[in-house]
């Protein structure tokens, strides 16, 4: 029988990866797309208004994300097993990685301006994360489906 713990961490990362699936869906389909209507003329303190507060809203749900997957393969509930939560935890810094290599770079290079190309980039480049973080969510809810007893 799973324990109330295994099933409350389940529920944590099934919480924290919904909310990024959300989020990066919005990213992908309304808010990465807007930047195309901003003009030149202030671009640059629009892309650092933007990471900033984008930061203060990724950043928390990013980090507990990160902690419910590595808790879930360091010690996952006896129901479920060590698989599952390990592909999690591998797309998951998969999706980190594509963070980390194409989106912060293009992102850092917009605070000089405006320019068609990266903003083009980021849209193409943030598909990999949406459907990272889709998968993920996926696998997050039949994890937690596994794990508790019929």
């Amino acid at each position: 029988m799973i324990d109330a713990g295994g099933v409350g961490l389940l529920g944590v990362n099934l919480a924290a990866t919904c909310a990024m699936v959300g989020l990066i869906w919005f990213v992908q389909v309304v808010h990465y797309p807007l930047f195309g209507l901003v003009g030149e003329r202030g671009f640059g303190d629009y892309s650092r208004a933007n990471q900033r507060r984008t930061a203060w809203v990724v950043g928390p749900l990013m980090i507990v994300e990160v902690a419910a997957a590595a808790a879930l393969v360091a010690d996952p509930p006896s129901t479920l097993g060590r698989a599952l939560p390990s592909v999690g935890l591998i797309i998951l810094v998969a999706i980190h990685a594509c963070t980390a290599i194409v989106q912060i770079p293009g992102h850092r290079a917009m605070l000089d301006g405006r320019d068609e190309g990266r903003i083009r980039s980021l849209v193409a480049g943030n598909w990999i994360r949406t459907a990272g973080w889709s998968l993920r969510g996926a696998l997050s809810l039949a994890m937690l489906l596994v794990a508790i007893p019929s």
